[in-house]
């Protein structure tokens, strides 16, 4: 546990916290609010919705995503989509997102054993996000997509070249 955050698996426990989250308001295109992806996400065996705690307070929310559009169906086992990653607008400029991501390569190869890469798609007028996950480990390699509200990069973080390479955090 890195300066008390932590990333657990969502409960009930934390709908009310997670209801109150609030965004900047340039950010509310870029991700879904927790609570607008919660109850699909906890229905749905292919998606892992994780919270971010500091102490025992939400102060962040993601989805883990696997056979997501964003993955060939032959590589669907490898790969896992992050999505939806916000942090409450009271929370933010704390570092707590950093902290996270740096945390979510252990979390993946505890929760998802044969997962073998994390990728996500940020947008290119998303700059602080993608400035951070850069940060944390991810690449960009150079792929693009064109999404709902422009372009996305997609970036990926090789969970088995971390391995190999001796990153294994």
């Amino acid at each position: 546990m890195e300066n008390g955050i932590r990333l657990v698996h969502y409960e009930e426990q934390y709908d009310e916290a997670l209801t109150r989250f609030a965004l900047k308001k340039e950010q509310i295109h870029f991700t879904a609010m927790p609570v607008e992806v919660i109850e699909e996400a906890a229905a749905n065996p292919d998606k892992d919705p994780v919270v971010i705690l500091v102490q025992k307070v939400p102060v962040g929310f993601f989805v883990l995503h696997q056979g997501s559009e964003y993955v060939e169906p032959a590589e669907r086992d490898r790969k896992i989509l992050v999505r939806a990653l916000s942090i409450s607008k009271e929370h933010q400029g704390k570092g707590y997102a950093l902290k996270a991501m740096k945390q979510l390569p252990a979390w993946v190869r505890e929760y998802h054993p044969e997962v073998e890469e994390i990728i996500l798609a940020v947008n290119e007028e998303n700059k602080a996000a993608r400035q951070l996950y850069l940060k944390s480990g991810f690449l960009d390699l150079g792929l693009t997509r064109q999404g709902n509200w422009g372009i996305q990069h997609m970036l990926h973080y090789n969970l088995k070249q971390e391995v190999e390479d001796g990153r294994n955090t």
